[in-house]
């Protein structure tokens, strides 16, 4: 399950109404997620959880519960 947050910032930035997103959900099975709006929605994320990925970490991701992972992560290493 992926954060309510999360969520609501990848429909607003891929500016979708109701589609399904769930852990295992992949950037093709999303209408409208191309390589474009994928580097939007990165630095929506960032902007929106005030955190910052590093390339690597980003090429690694696989699918949206990998990225809530990251997300969560480097919020609890920020609070350390």
């Amino acid at each position: 399950m992926i954060s309510e947050r999360l969520k609501s910032v990848i429909l607003r930035e891929l500016r979708l109404a109701d589609v399904s997103i769930e852990a295992s959900t992949l950037a093709s099975e999303v209408p409208g997620w191309d390589s474009l709006k994928h580097v939007a929605l990165l630095a929506a994320v960032e902007r929106e959880f005030g955190v910052r990925f590093k390339t690597l970490e980003v090429m690694r991701l696989q699918n949206v519960g990998e990225l809530d992972a990251l997300v969560r992560k480097k919020l609890a290493a920020a609070q350390v």
